[in-house]
């Protein structure tokens, strides 16, 4: 395929959603706006209780702690600059800002992966081998699964970005998308990106599909042994220790499988605009509330009069 002429690109313009009313704009921005600030708020808050409350010192809400941490930034990626275009005359993006928004919204997401996948062995340990938890999940353990899952995905990620920023923008320099994701930088290049294409796709289908394999296999064997509690009260407390993490995967991976493994270069982009604000802006804004209404221990008001003016390491019941 030969490369297309034109004059090279420097600047994309965000198309988002311009084709709303003005009034619906400035609705649509105050709700993000406080959509936004929630998440931000919400997720520093399990942060915080995590860190003061010692009850909470333990290996699963250090995971949660470090979801929280993820989903702060994962939602800065695209939220402000999104939030701008509501209200700005000028929409546009610089061609470096736009790479660095697509590396670290494909580097954070495939964190996000790799730490599910690390709760659901927590939740395996915890439930299929008790007696030995406390020996399995050691601090060394805990921090070497978190730091695996941050360095690893942004290895990974840093790889598929040197591919991409080799193609070339040239001509056409406007995105149909609220962000700079995958499919419009494809559809916009002005050379081959057959190549790219096809290692972007089985890339993302290899992260997604096999973190959702590796945590199933976690569940799976759950299950089972849920079901050999001899009591029907055992087997409820046991699934209520996973409620959250459930419900985590059904949201993140359901959107993650619409738009990286289903979609291809075709696929409709409004369509993906509106699974991506599942994705980028429900999901994250969720999480506080998914994790803190179905724990009654993640209580601001109990974590301060339960904390202490020195606080204990994160791994003190490690």
């Amino acid at each position: 395929m030969k490369e297309k002429n034109g004059t090279a690109v420097f600047e994309f313009i965000l198309l988002g959603f311009s084709s709303l009313g003005e009034k619906l704009k400035i609705f649509l921005f105050l709700i993000l706006l406080l959509t936004y600030l929630i998440t931000v708020t919400g997720n520093v808050v399990i942060i915080f209780i995590v860190w003061v409350d010692r009850r909470l010192h333990s290996p699963m809400y250090f995971f949660i702690a470090n979801l929280s941490f993820l989903e702060i930034w994962f939602t800065t990626v695209t939220s402000p600059k999104m939030m701008l275009n509501f209200v700005s005359v000028s929409r546009t993006i610089s061609l470096n800002g736009c790479m660095a928004q697509t590396f670290f919204y494909f580097a954070l997401g495939a964190t996000e992966l790799a730490l599910l996948v690390v709760m659901s062995f927590d939740r395996y340990v915890a439930i299929c081998r008790p007696l030995q938890y406390a020996t399995i999940m050691k601090q060394r353990l805990c921090i070497q699964l978190v730091l695996g899952s941050w360095v690893g995905s942004f290895t990974v990620m840093s790889l598929r970005m040197l591919l991409i920023s080799k193609l070339r923008f040239c001509g056409l320099n406007v995105i149909n998308h609220f962000f700079c994701d995958n499919s419009p930088l494809f559809q916009l290049s002005c050379t081959d990106t057959s190549g790219v294409r096809r290692v972007d796709s089985i890339l993302s289908s290899t992260i997604v599909l096999s973190s959702l394999c590796l945590t199933m296999l976690s569940y799976v064997s759950i299950l089972f042994s849920v079901l050999r509690i001899p009591t029907a009260t055992g087997r409820q407390k046991a699934f209520a220790t996973c409620g959250s993490h459930l419900t985590s995967l059904a949201i993140g991976y359901a959107s993650c499988i619409v738009l990286y493994v289903r979609s291809s270069g075709n696929a409709s982009l409004d369509v993906n605009k509106g699974v991506a604000l599942l994705n980028t802006i429900v999901y994250p804004f969720l999480n506080p509330f998914i994790y803190s209404l179905r724990n009654k221990t993640l209580s601001l008001r109990e974590a301060l009069g339960r904390g202490t003016k020195s606080c204990s390491p994160i791994f003190s019941q490690c």
